[in-house]
């Protein structure tokens, strides 16, 4: 899957331009789905199952399914999509996926799964459509869930190793998440591309520890955008994200400052974070992942007290 196991932001290179204002939050002509009500279609969730194992390496290209939940409906909507792994599971599926929720941002739930090719997409559906006992289940699933979120959008987008940063972390050991959205100007693209490898050079050779991923977005939202995509063990290892970013910032070069600079004062339309908690339960991972950290992946459910008559 994308997954996981970056540490730090390229939203850092705002910091080598403390005199320009960048937007922080993507209008929502740039992301529909945070104001736009849509209806869920039975088509669009298959996508989510379509990883063969979780990757060791940064995939070719990456699916995410950005739901966003109605307010007070957190918990239900979670019971609900439990329901996701355990059907695949009983299906005794292969397709694997991390689900996560926001931390910050508005209340959203995101299925990323990862992949080689657009034909691995293709015959992990033709898989799920030959199982007629899954799919009424998904199929159920789907109604279920419709009552829970205010609207879905499925994004695809395609590995920019050129411009990510770091070593592939274990994603079994991943514990949060931050995503970071860069919308450019259109015909800015080689902008933001010297930029990323000007900051990635920086961070290089001062020896920064935070990683990250970067993808392109191919569909799903308007365009030219990316995504940046960092993951950590702890919450507390954001401090060392803040600490890198700041050595980073120091080390650039003239040549690296003036790259990043020209493309934050000329390339950028915005720039939005948010940050995410993996949810296990409702995540479909190999049992192996599952057996590194049982009290994680299969936390045991509270046992509720039978309330108790008071005799008088």
């Amino acid at each position: 899957m994308l997954r996981a196991g970056c540490k730090t932001s390229i939203a850092l290179l705002s910091m080598l331009i403390p005199n320009v204002a960048i937007a922080q939050t993507l209008p929502t002509s740039l992301i529909p789905n945070l104001s736009i009500t849509q209806t869920l279609p039975t088509s669009l969730r298959p996508n989510v199952a379509i990883a063969q194992t979780l990757p060791t390496s940064q995939p070719n290209m990456i699916t995410i399914v950005r739901e966003e939940v109605k307010l007070g409906r957190d918990a239900d909507h979670a019971k609900v999509e439990a329901g996701w792994p355990a059907a695949y599971e009983k299906a005794k599926s292969l397709d694997y996926y991390l689900a996560m929720t926001s931390m910050t941002g508005a209340p959203e739930a995101w299925y990323v799964t990862a992949y080689a090719s657009h034909a691995a997409i293709g015959d992990s559906l033709k898989r799920e459509d030959g199982d007629p006992v899954l799919t009424a289940e998904l199929t159920r699933l789907r109604r279920a869930d419709a009552d829970m979120i205010s609207s879905v959008r499925v994004i695809q987008a395609r590995a920019r190793a050129d411009l990510s940063y770091g070593a592939y972390p274990d994603l079994a050991k991943q514990r949060f998440f931050e995503m970071t959205w860069f919308r450019v100007r259109p015909g800015h693209e080689p902008q933001f591309e010297a930029a990323g490898k000007a900051y990635g050079a920086a961070a290089k050779r001062t020896g920064a520890k935070s990683t990250y991923r970067v993808y392109e977005v191919v569909a799903g939202v308007p365009g030219p955008t990316y995504l940046m995509i960092s993951s950590l063990g702890s919450y507390g290892e954001f401090d060392q994200v803040m600490t890198d970013g700041d050595k980073t910032t120091k080390g650039a070069n003239t040549e690296e400052g003036m790259a990043l600079q020209k493309f934050m004062l000329e390339g950028v339309v915005n720039v939005e974070t948010q940050r995410f908690r993996v949810d296990p339960l409702q995540s479909y991972v190999p049992k192996e992942t599952r057996a590194q950290d049982p009290e994680f992946w299969m936390p045991k459910k509270p046992l509720l007290s039978k309330p108790t008559t008071q005799q008088q």
